[in-house]
């Protein structure tokens, strides 16, 4: 029962996250900078800070008593995710959903599989398995085929986005996606999968911290929300610091104010979006606490988050006019990528 309410957890989380970017799409008149940070604040400051005052009792008072290796790193890997998470949203804009998150968490999923242990091969840590380990394991060696299949199924992906950009003129690709950019795309979307991985790292250099909210009274379902706090933290401060560079670059403060664009719809539609983002992970940590092996849960939750967002691309007409071909390419490409994702996920369950 607590394996089924983990994976129903995790496929809310999954929908909130393949759903996100779905309210960016109506806000007008605005910079893409400008619309991703406001939508930020909410994601990981905002929104986070309500959920912890919600359900874990004093959360400030366990950040403040945290030693500061264990902030630090918490903090740190939120700016490397911070990184990731950035160009995860450039993703979106030069690929558009299928495809952007289909091979940004892609390589989210192989890397957050294969750096651990490379990790953990260098620096030995009792009960942490080494690269070493995994070729003389089974389940080693099934995570590691899992990651040659997602980069097979990642180069399908690239395989169809090359053939729609063949097929169709600019006006017929630009319906689907505004500013479509295959090769500037995939370059952003390896990068954000990549560092994305470091937000599953982060959730485990805090743990500390959600061993001393259960101790507290927190609920264990709920543990998790205190080290997004600070994990967050970082995230925001990368968002921050290139959003306000592209405002600067771009000439673009002036959209917060801008009388001519819908400006409360688009605080709306950016708040909806960023708060939307942020239930990914609150679900996440619901569903991370049932099924308590943190490796399957993150495998388990990039997997429903490919389903969505290929459903919504379809939805949103993102290959529109594409011929057969191409867009049975693109299908095999997330069937391959989602393989992987559980290859990797049932190789973790066997270690």
């Amino acid at each position: 029962m607590q394996i089924l309410l983990g994976i129903l957890f995790h496929f809310i989380g999954g929908f909130a996250s393949g759903s996100f970017y779905v309210p960016f799409r109506r806000v007008k008149s605005w910079s893409w900078e400008s619309a991703w940070i406001v939508g930020g604040v909410f994601s990981w400051l905002i929104v986070p800070f309500v959920a912890a005052t919600l359900t874990v009792p004093g959360f400030m008072d366990i950040i403040r008593s945290t030693d500061g290796g264990t902030l630090f790193w918490t903090y740190f890997f939120g700016l490397l995710w911070g990184i990731g998470g950035l160009t995860f949203g450039l993703s979106m804009r030069y690929l558009g959903m299928s495809l952007g998150m289909s091979v940004a968490l892609g390589y989210c999923s192989a890397f957050g599989a294969l750096v651990p242990p490379i990790y953990f091969g260098l620096q030995k840590v009792e009960g942490k398995t080494g690269i070493g380990e995994m070729f003389a394991s089974s389940g080693g060696q099934l995570i590691l085929f899992g990651v040659l299949v997602c980069l097979a199924g990642i180069t399908i992906c690239g395989r169809a986005g090359m053939l729609k950009e063949k097929e169709l003129d600019d006006a017929t690709k630009k319906e689907g996606v505004a500013e479509f950019n295959l090769m500037k795309g995939l370059a952003v979307a390896t990068v954000s999968g990549i560092l994305s991985a470091c937000f599953n790292f982060g959730i485990e250099a805090g743990k500390g911290m959600a061993a001393v909210a259960i101790e507290h009274g927190a609920n264990p379902l709920f543990q998790n929300n205190v080290i997004f706090v600070v994990l967050l933290w970082g995230g925001l401060t990368t968002n921050f610091l290139w959003c306000m560079l592209l405002n600067y670059r771009n000439k673009s403060f002036g959209d917060y104010s801008n009388s001519k664009a819908p400006l409360r719809q688009n605080y709306g539609w950016a708040a909806l979006a960023g708060t939307t983002w942020f239930l990914q992970f609150f679900f996440y940590g619901m569903g991370e606490s049932k099924m308590g092996n943190g490796a399957s849960s993150w495998i388990l939750h990039m997997a429903f988050i490919i389903l969505i967002s290929s459903a919504w691309g379809l939805f949103l007409k993102e290959w529109k006019g594409v011929s057969r071909r191409t867009f049975a390419t693109i299908l095999t490409g997330v069937g391959v990528i989602l393989l992987s994702v559980l290859l990797v996920g049932w190789g973790n369950s066997m270690k």
